[in-house]
């Protein structure tokens, strides 16, 4: 049998992986069941400052209705469910004490010292790493895209002065360059790049005529770009690859690594189709590896990546151009009546 062990941000994982920060966590059975499939490792869900200041503020707000009732009252205490981080922190260090292999906690904060305050909490939880989500959302004309990276590279730097513990950085696609913007981190120290991640967008019901936000998985083929940028990226950075969004199988898995992927992180796959398909997945990882000969991840990560291939514009708009000169073969795919 294949050897499927891998390091990611320095730490060693039996298989590259990983469940990526979501709900899962919340369920002592499914990640009972999600451990014994043979996960590598476990993002926990995020903490998310703009959470906890509405919480504050919620607490302030029940605390001052309070401030008049009299003795006959039956409870003086508010009926607030959460108050701040310590919840989480107490979750968090509980699950990292119930599984025996490696949990990183995930961090989504707005101010530079919150995000260096709150990684501390987290690094105390006993994690063996931390992933903070970095996504800005354009909200002012004068605010230019250089001043946002500029600021969020010198969160990366604080952070990872912060703490000891390795630091990935998830983030969104949405940069002028991307490879650019990942190299500027990679620099600042950065252990790790999450490519990419998934954010909730505001629907509108025509119906009702006001927003709402739909719950949706992500889907196969959701990680094509992400195939993409792993290929680019492979073999010009320090830091690990990790590729997310729509992996669902090891094909998927397996195409990740060929273009240059340390590990992967799926969840949708797992809400779908149950814990058991992270066995189903690795089982599947091992037979083509034995099929193709391989004994280790190694011996074909990166083999698909821009740097080893012969053909240097796979990844360019080249090929873009190829295609759509050749455009009539769709019809053969997809006839038309």
């Amino acid at each position: 049998m294949a050897d499927l062990s891998t390091t990611y941000m320095g730490i060693k994982l039996k298989n590259p992986l990983i469940l990526g920060a979501s709900n899962l966590v919340s369920k002592p059975e499914t990640i009972k069941q999600i451990a014994e499939a043979g996960i590598g490792a476990i993002v926990y869900r995020s903490l998310f400052e703009e959470q906890i200041q509405l919480e504050s503020l919620q607490m302030d707000e029940d605390l001052a209705e309070y401030e008049d009732r009299n003795a006959e009252m039956t409870t003086i205490f508010p009926g607030l469910e959460h108050a701040g981080p310590k919840e989480h922190l107490y979750n968090l260090e509980k699950l990292k004490n119930s599984v025996d292999i490696p949990v990183i906690a995930s961090l989504n904060a707005m101010y530079e010292p919150s995000w260096v305050e709150y990684a501390k909490e987290l690094e105390k939880t006993g994690v063996d790493g931390l992933e903070i989500n970095l996504y800005a959302v354009p909200g002012y004309f004068e605010v230019s895209g250089q001043s946002i990276e500029e600021k969020q590279v010198q969160i990366v730097k604080a952070v990872k002065k912060a703490v000891r513990i390795p630091v990935s950085v998830k983030m969104s696609m949405f940069y002028t360059n991307p490879l650019n913007f990942i190299k500027k981190i990679d620099e600042a120290g950065a252990d790790a790049y999450v490519l990419f991640n998934r954010f909730f967008q505001p629907e509108i019901d025509i119906e009702k005529e006001e927003f709402f936000y739909p719950w949706e998985l992500s889907n196969p083929k959701d990680h094509m770009v992400s195939l993409r940028f792993a290929g680019l990226l492979y073999g010009n950075l320090d830091g690990s690859i990790c590729a997310s969004r729509g992996i669902y199988d090891a094909n998927d898995v397996i195409k990740m690594i060929l273009a240059g992927a340390d590990v992967v992180q799926m969840v949708s796959t797992i809400y779908r189709n149950q814990p058991h398909v992270v066995s189903d997945i690795l089982m599947d990882i091992n037979r083509w590896m034995d099929e193709k000969g391989y004994k280790t991840l190694n011996d074909f990560r990166g083999n698909l990546s821009r740097k080893k291939l012969k053909d240097p514009y796979t990844y360019q708009r080249a090929q873009y151009v190829d295609i759509l000169m050749k455009s009539e073969s769709i019809f053969k795919k997809y006839p038309m009546v």
